[in-house]
């Protein structure tokens, strides 16, 4: 499921971490609840990006497509 599929279904306060945030690691709790909504976390999802030790972080397009989505361009 990609990210325009699972956004609605994340809590609000979910989404409002996610637009003040974007480009940051994602805490485990909000990942969480986007595997939940129905992100399945595969080398095929356009919003998985990197794993490291600084956490992990969605994809340059998932970014761009939560700042799109903020600012009503979506």
């Amino acid at each position: 499921m990609e990210i325009d599929e699972w956004w609605p279904n994340l809590s609000d306060s979910a989404r409002e971490w996610l637009i003040a945030n974007n480009g940051d690691a994602v805490p485990a709790t909000i990942l969480d609840e986007i595997v939940a909504a129905g992100g399945v976390m595969n080398d095929e999802a356009n919003w998985v990006g990197e794993s490291g030790p600084d956490g992990f972080f969605l994809s340059d397009e998932a970014t761009d497509w939560i700042e799109a989505s903020a600012n009503d361009e979506i």
